[in-house]
């Protein structure tokens, strides 16, 4: 991975591992996917500095280490959040991914979602596992609000969504994936994804079942390392099914200049009985697959609850020129 990069603009960076992202207007979104990633529109972003790799478990281990935090996941869930829930069931732990045996209706992610208890940070698959040998693998099952603690702590912040896809995209305009249009250019794997029929089948053509350590694969045109595939990563924005909804420094009239998502409120999704409002994710993950999930693009985006932690989501920082 490449050291600390400096701009002549902006100076040094603020913290070792960190690279400059430009300021400049580039085309966010895809009308070739998913409905919520339409329209493919121009937005303008100022510059920032960028974490060049998901937040580690080595990282998040100091950031615990020196202030004692606990993570959503570790916490006795409080009963008044979840009414009509068993009590038993209202112990500490997140969500594991398990692969069945078999093909299964793939409109049914509990056939491979389970709520583990006591599986978190530390313990990535159950209570008898460890992040020993995972050091340098990205930290997860980390909620939101575990996200925006350790930016707090680390003197950063979490980015916006159309931050983190100017940041994705390296400098390609338009393409799908962060490295171009082709999938697998010359037959290399070029992020850590799912390979085969999900979820039953991974063939292990990048040679990860899980998560990689941070920069196994190559860095993006800003020197960006896992900014597709590994895990998916938390971002400030409320989600809306309507990605061209939120606000805009700019006027209406001109391209929108560092646009932020909906409000709390708005962000709901009128399906979930449960009204958790939902945060946008960006990058896909080491479990997305061409047949489930054809998400590891830079203009793909999901709706995850706050209140949710898995094996598969982590996040990084930003530090806006400004701050």
């Amino acid at each position: 991975m490449t050291a600390s990069r400096t701009d002549g603009e902006t100076g040094r960076a603020p913290d070792d591992g960190m690279v400059w992202i430009p300021s400049g207007t580039f085309r966010m979104g895809s009308d070739e996917f998913y409905p919520e990633e339409a329209p493919t529109r121009e937005v303008a972003v100022d510059g920032f500095w960028m974490d060049e790799t998901p937040v580690t478990n080595a990282e998040f281990e100091r950031f615990v280490a020196d202030t004692d935090y606990t993570t959503f996941a570790e916490r006795d869930p409080d009963p008044d959040d979840y009414p009509g829930a068993d009590p038993d069931a209202l112990v500490p732990g997140s969500a594991v991914f398990t692969s069945p045996d078999g093909p299964v209706d793939l409109r049914e992610p509990n056939q491979w979602w389970a709520y583990v208890p006591a599986a978190d940070w530390r313990h990535p698959f159950g209570p008898e596992s460890t992040i020993e040998d995972r050091m340098d693998h990205p930290v997860v099952h980390v909620a939101y609000e575990d996200a925006v603690a350790y930016a707090d702590w680390a003197g950063k912040t979490l980015p916006t969504e159309a931050e983190w896809e100017r940041a994705a995209r390296g400098g390609l305009e338009g393409k799908r994936f962060v490295w171009g249009d082709e999938h697998r250019p010359d037959g290399q794997v070029l992020a850590n994804t799912w390979q085969g029929q999900f979820p039953h089948e991974n063939t292990l053509v990048d040679g990860y079942e899980r998560t990689s350590p941070v920069g196994a694969f190559p860095a993006n045109g800003f020197d960006l390392y896992d900014v597709t595939g590994n895990v998916w990563e938390w971002t400030s924005d409320w989600f809306s099914a309507d990605p061209t909804a939120g606000t805009s420094t700019s006027p209406s009239c001109c391209t929108p200049t560092n646009p932020r998502g909906v409000t709390e409120d708005q962000s709901v999704d009128p399906r979930d009985p449960s009204r958790i409002p939902r945060k946008v994710l960006k990058g896909g993950s080491h479990l997305c697959a061409p047949n489930y999930c054809f998400r590891y693009r830079p203009a793909a985006r999901y709706p995850e609850p706050v209140d949710t932690t898995t094996n598969h989501v982590g996040f990084r920082c930003i530090v806006r020129s400004e701050e």
